[in-house]
C-alpha cells in the first residue's frame, strides 16, 4: 500500500465495492419480497451504493464512541454527533436497517444456520489470506467479544436481563507476532444435535473439531500453534504434527482430553516441588511437561525439545527458570491478552437481535481492527500515525463522504 493510502484502502482490502454492491441488491431483494408479502412501504426507496457505505459507517461508529444505541448520533445527547446526522436522516438509516440483509433467500441447498451471512464469511476469510502471510507461531481461541465492561458496571439489573444471550461461540486462529486474525470459526448454539454450543463447552473433542476447521489451510506449512486446555489433546497434536502443523499447548486433567496421556503426570504429588522444578515424559516428537510454579502446569508440545531451557520474568520474584516450551507459550499468550485488552474494546456496540446479524458485525469489526494492523505495518503508518481510535473516526467519515477520498495511485 503507498503512504498516501487511506483508512478506506485498508477498510476495502477485506471489504471491497464488489461485496458492498451485493449488500445492496439483497437489501433491495429483500425489501421487494418483504412489502410483496406484508404490503407495501411508501417510504421506502432503493437503496444505493453510497447509502450502503453510510450505513456501515454510521454502525462502526459505536466501535468509537462507545454507544450503546446507533441512534444516539441524531439525539440531542452526549453522543450525538450533527455532522455525521446530516449526511442521512434517523428515519432513512431506520428503513436500511429493517430490510438490511447480505443474503436476502435461502437457497434448496443451504440448510446451515448462517446462510444468511456465510458467503460474507467466505469472502472475508479470502481477502484475509490474500492480503496476509502469518508468523510461524499463531493461537487458537475465543477473542473477547462480550459487552463493555463499563456498560455492564452501570446497567441495572433489569437492563442485564433483557439482554439475550449469544446463541454462537466464535473462535480465530490469530498471528501472534501481530495479532492478525487469519481465520474465524462461528459455532452456533441453537443448532442443536451434538454440534450446538452447550455440547461444545463439556466435550473437548467437540473443540478438536473446531481447531481442525481453523487449522484446514494450514497443513505443510511448518505453523506452531499455540492452544488452551480445552482444545490441547494428544490426538489432535499427533493428528497435526502429519499434517505439518505443530503444536504447544497447556493441559489441564479436568478440561483437556487426556487419552493415552501418563496418570502418572496428571496427578500432582503430596509436597510440591520447589519453584521452577519440572518433570518430562516423551513419546516421539512427543513431550508432556509439568513444571511447578505456585501450582501444577502442564503442556504438551512438539514443537520445542523439552531439554532446551527457558525462563519466566516475574516483577518480585525475579527469573523463574523453566523448559523453553513454557517460556514461549506465556510469551505468546500474554501478547493475546494485549491484543485483547487493545483491540476488544474496539468491537461494534450495535447489539441486533438476530443471530446472523451479530455474527455479520463482529466480522466487520474483526476486519477494521485486521485493516489498522496492516496500516501501522506499512508507509501509510509514518506519514499520518493514527491511533485505532483515530483510525475508526477516519474510516466513519471517510464511508459517510465527509472526507476527501482519492484512490490510491
Amino acid at each position: 500500500m503507498p503512504p498516501s493510502a487511506s483508512a478506506m484502502d485498508f477498510f476495502q482490502l477485506f471489504v471491497p465495492d464488489n461485496v458492498l454492491k451485493n449488500m445492496v441488491v439483497q437489501t433491495n431483494m429483500y425489501a421487494k419480497k418483504f412489502q410483496e408479502r406484508f404490503g407495501s412501504d411508501g417510504a421506502w426507496a432503493e437503496v444505493t451504493l453510497a447509502e450502503m457505505k453510510a450505513f456501515l459507517g454510521y454502525v462502526i461508529s459505536t466501535s468509537v464512541s462507545h454507544c450503546e444505541s446507533v441512534l444516539s448520533i441524531w439525539s440531542g445527547g452526549f453522543y450525538s454527533n450533527r455532522s455525521l446526522a446530516l449526511v442521512m436522516s434517523q428515519a432513512r438509516f431506520e428503513k436500511i436497517l429493517k430490510y438490511f440483509h447480505v443474503v436476502a433467500f435461502r437457497s434448496s441447498q443451504s440448510s446451515h444456520g448462517l446462510y444468511k451471512v456465510q458467503p460474507f464469511l467466505d469472502a472475508l476469510q479470502g481477502s484475509f489470506h490474500a492480503a496476509f502471510r502469518p508468523s510461524q507461531t499463531q493461537v487458537l481461541h475465543e477473542p473477547l467479544i462480550d459487552e463493555d465492561p463499563v456498560f455492564i458496571a452501570t446497567c441495572t439489573e433489569r437492563e442485564l436481563r433483557k439482554r439475550k444471550k449469544r446463541k454462537f461461540s466464535l473462535w480465530v486462529r490469530q498471528c501472534s507476532s501481530t495479532g492478525f486474525i487469519v481465520q474465524i470459526y462461528v459455532h452456533l448454539k441453537e443448532g442443536g444435535g451434538p454440534d450446538g454450543l452447550d455440547a461444545l463447552k463439556s466435550k473437548p473433542q467437540l473443540h478438536s473439531m473446531v481447531a481442525r476447521s481453523l487449522c484446514r489451510d494450514a497443513a505443510g506449512k511448518n505453523y506452531i500453534i499455540f492452544t488452551g486446555p480445552s482444545i490441547t489433546s494428544l490426538t489432535l497434536f499427533e493428528e497435526f504434527e502429519k499434517q505439518g502443523i505443530y503444536c504447544c499447548g497447556l493441559l489441564s486433567p479436568r478440561k483437556s482430553d487426556c487419552t493415552g496421556l501418563p496418570p502418572s503426570m496428571l496427578a500432582s504429588p503430596a509436597t510440591p516441588p520447589a519453584r521452577g522444578q519440572h518433570q518430562i515424559k516423551t513419546k516421539g516428537n512427543m513431550s508432556l511437561i509439568c513444571w511447578y510454579n505456585k501450582g501444577h502446569f502442564r503442556f504438551l508440545t512438539n514443537a520445542y525439545s523439552p531439554v532446551q531451557q527457558g525462563v519466566i520474568i516475574k516483577r518480585r520474584s525475579g527469573e523463574i527458570p523453566c523448559p523453553l516450551a513454557v517460556e514461549a507459550f506465556a510469551a505468546h499468550l500474554s501478547y493475546i491478552c494485549r491484543y485483547d485488552d487493545k483491540y476488544s474494546k474496539y468491537f461494534i456496540s450495535h447489539k441486533p437481535n438476530k443471530t446472523w446479524q451479530q455474527v455479520f458485525w463482529f466480522a466487520i469489526s474483526i476486519a477494521v481492527n485486521n485493516a489498522y494492523i496492516l496500516y501501522k505495518m506499512s508507509d501509510a503508518y509514518h506519514v499520518s500515525r493514527y491511533s485505532r481510535a483515530q483510525f475508526g473516526e477516519r474510516l466513519v467519515r471517510e464511508l459517510l463522504g465527509l472526507e476527501d477520498v482519492s484512490p490510491a495511485p
